[in-house]
């Protein structure tokens, strides 16, 4: 019995050594490395963003734009034939959540890299998670916190703008035209509070009088006993430090209140999304801050290319500001890989941080210290008049250009000189 099973399932040395020989030749080959190549996992990149709640359908832009950046990634080839995929999750604009959301994706879909977000808490949470794991992190929503050593680390940069570079811009712009007496009303949270400081900072180069600042909890529906306090202040400027769905309903209100009478409305960021969701009055006459407008493909040819290949993928539609962020956070994490020839944390950091690049707006790069990305600020305007299509709904009123000037300085964030 013994002998005929080793009969049976022996193997000649003659046959062994051929056998042995062919594999050796095979894994050397060019086509075993090109196989091997095809056969490995693709990039995969944790998108966590808030797929649901009153910031949507700026998340929704985030995806379509990000996943753009991938598909032009692959179908350039990739890292050397290794395509890149993007892995979305909502993190229902909860930190907790977020954090959650953040640690399976680092742990269970293995992800190289984490882009996303769309609140300051909340991007907080996810950096939290990928700095203690030695991920990757861009962020694609405004934080001033996320730029400071307590939170920074060597793994975090940051795509989008920061309260200070908007509210900066912004106030810059209004104080010099609108008048000196502002109020504030104030989302009750990590973004509205950075938002009121910084254009309290810079308030102080052209002796702005706070009158008072009014807050309010986040998925606030009902404005109607707090417009009245800020509007018996008498402002020159009432300034609305919200976003999303509160903004579209702050700026209703104050406009059935007739506050726009007598008071300019700035805020320091206006989202196309809720400009197009709240409709042309609500949004009348306001002047905001933005990262990006479609509108500026005039300026730059990066920003027309970018505009025809959202165009091509997305049947005419024109990307958004987040959406432009989604692209841009997306993009470069991707172009240091491929400058890097690796996926490997420290090479795709040391990539970005001397990536200068212009992929939708303008030249922007990474700033050493806290990995910000130092780029231009939009000072915009609403209208409902001479629109060019349904996307056209915003007038470029200025443009800040790229400059560290108008970043808080690394030491004031607490790194070292």
């Amino acid at each position: 019995m013994t002998n005929k099973v080793t009969k049976a399932g022996s193997i000649s040395r003659r046959r062994l050594l051929t056998t042995a020989s062919a594999g050796a030749v095979l894994a050397v080959s060019p086509f075993r490395i090109n196989l091997v190549r095809a056969e490995e996992a693709p990039i995969k990149i944790g998108f966590p963003v808030p797929l649901t709640g009153p910031y949507g359908a700026e998340a929704q832009d985030q995806v379509r734009a990000g996943q753009l950046a991938v598909a032009q990634f692959n179908d350039a080839g990739g890292l050397n034939g290794r395509k890149a995929e993007l892995v979305v999750r909502d993190d229902k604009l909860n930190p907790g959540e977020a954090a959650t959301r953040t640690l399976e994706l680092v742990e269970k879909e293995k992800v190289n890299f984490v882009v996303g977000s769309l609140s300051a808490a909340v991007q907080l949470a996810i950096n939290n998670v990928t700095k203690e794991r030695g991920v990757i992190f861009n962020s694609i929503s405004q934080s001033d916190a996320i730029n400071e050593a307590a939170d920074f680390s060597k793994f975090t940069f940051h795509e989008a703008l920061n309260p200070h570079m908007t509210s900066g811009a912004v106030g810059r712009y209004a104080f010099t035209k609108f008048g000196k007496k502002v109020a504030f009303l104030t989302a009750d949270y990590a973004y509205g509070h950075e938002m009121v400081r910084g254009f309290l900072e810079v308030g102080k180069e052209f002796n702005i009088e706070n009158l008072g600042d009014v807050r309010h909890p986040l998925g606030t529906t009902d404005f109607s006993t707090l417009l009245p306090r800020l509007q018996a202040l008498k402002p020159d400027i009432l300034c609305i430090s919200n976003f999303g769905r509160d903004q579209q309903i702050a700026l209703k209100q104050a406009t059935d209140f007739g506050i726009k009478k007598s008071i300019q409305i700035i805020a320091p960021l206006l989202s196309h999304a809720s400009r197009v969701a709240a409709g042309p009055q609500a949004f009348e006459g306001v002047v905001g801050g933005c990262s990006f407008y479609w509108g500026i493909e005039d300026k730059f040819a990066s920003t027309k290319a970018f505009n025809d290949a959202f165009r091509k993928m997305y049947d005419g539609k024109l990307p958004t500001d987040y959406g432009a962020l989604g692209y841009g956070g997306v993009r470069t994490v991707l172009e240091a890989v491929k400058s890097a020839g690796s996926v490997e944390t420290d090479k795709v950091v040391a990539a970005l941080e001397a990536l200068k690049y212009d992929y939708y707006k303008g030249p922007q790069y990474y700033r050493k210290c806290d990995h910000q990305s130092v780029q231009s600020v939009l000072v915009i305007k609403s209208k409902s008049k001479d629109m060019k299509n349904e996307s056209d709904v915003f007038e470029v009123l200025s443009t800040e250009e790229p400059n560290e000037k108008n970043l808080r300085s690394c030491e004031a964030l607490g790194h070292k000189a």
